[in-house]
């Protein structure tokens, strides 16, 4: 079975800005610059991004971490079934990724999946590149990862019937929307059925709010341009802000993303929309926000919520 997101692959031609966007803005540790590849960590696993120089500002990888080396000959079995070619890492490969062991294939809509099994702990200390609590990765995997596809059914049926993805809600309104989970957490994976082929963004969470925050502020000293301003999802309750990475896709950075069960979940269409509050999308054009708008303020006036937290003793103890 796939466990987690494990890691996430970048083709640009501008290493540097990378190195100051995920140190400065994201808090990764910069691990390697030299050569023609810029690798960062976020926890004890040894590498969790990594950017190569190539011409092109896009996906390099997407990288799933298998339970079992066992079932990469599983997977791999079951993909050249349906007339996929799987291609079997070769050491340097491996060596390179980080991994005891990988198989690599590409998906439908042309992007190149990486099944990796046993990635390397690194013995150092991990060293944020600004001063944050950490991230919140270990069983849970690196964060996710959310694409435009061109085809989003073939996709769905794909990750489902072949990967064994598990649903965990989806939304045909005002886009197509399809969110998906590997472990506990609400969603790895998620595609956006746009018609386009392409990262939109990749998520990494906080294990303290003010690490998001803090990102905000410094993100807005030049570092990065904001995308969508904080704000609360309706599906996973994240709380979170989008900036454009250098390559010019988005990363949202979050703090208190949904736990769920997934032996006990079930799949759920979305009509809410897609944040509680906030997430003003500053990348549209003002006449393409107001359906998100006109969204949330509904929420407001119907006065919907996430749950309340039940583990702020600040909060919630009882006053004497």
């Amino acid at each position: 079975m796939i466990k987690a997101l494990s890691y996430i692959g970048i083709k640009s031609t501008l290493k540097d800005d990378w190195a100051t966007f995920a140190t400065k803005v994201l808090g990764m540790q910069l691990l390697e610059k030299a050569g023609s590849t810029v690798i960062f960590r976020m926890d004890n696993q040894a590498q969790r991004l990594f950017v190569s120089e190539e011409n092109d500002e896009s996906i390099a990888c997407i990288g799933w971490e298998v339970e079992t080396k066992a079932d990469l000959q599983v997977f791999g079995s079951r993909l050249e079934s349906r007339g996929v070619e799987v291609r079997h890492g070769a050491q340097s490969l491996k060596s390179k990724r980080h991994v005891a062991d990988l198989l690599w294939f590409i998906d439908p809509a042309g992007f190149r999946v990486e099944l990796v099994w046993k990635p390397e702990q690194s013995g150092d200390q991990f060293m944020p590149g600004r001063p944050i609590e950490g991230f919140r990765t270990g069983p849970l995997g690196m964060g996710h990862a959310v694409l435009h596809v061109a085809d989003i059914n073939q996709m769905v049926a794909f990750y489902r019937e072949i990967l064994d993805f598990q649903l965990s809600d989806y939304g045909n309104n005002p886009i197509p929307l399809y969110f998906f989970h590997v472990n506990e957490r609400h969603h790895s994976l998620a595609f956006v059925g746009s018609k386009n082929s392409g990262f939109h963004h990749f998520m990494v969470e906080y294990d303290n709010l003010d690490d998001v925050g803090q990102g905000y502020d410094l993100a807005q000293t030049g570092l990065a341009d904001i995308a969508y301003t904080i704000g609360r999802h309706t599906n996973d309750y994240m709380i979170s802000y989008y900036a454009y990475t250098p390559s010019g896709f988005f990363v949202e950075s979050g703090w208190g993303g949904r736990i769920i069960d997934p032996q006990a979940w079930v799949p759920h269409e979305l009509t809410l929309g897609p944040s509680f509050w906030g997430h003003e999308r500053l990348y549209l054009p003002e006449n393409e926000r107001t359906t998100f708008r006109d969204k949330r303020l509904q929420i407001a006036k119907d006065g919907q919520r996430a749950p309340q937290l039940v583990n702020c003793p600040w909060l919630f103890q009882k006053r004497i």
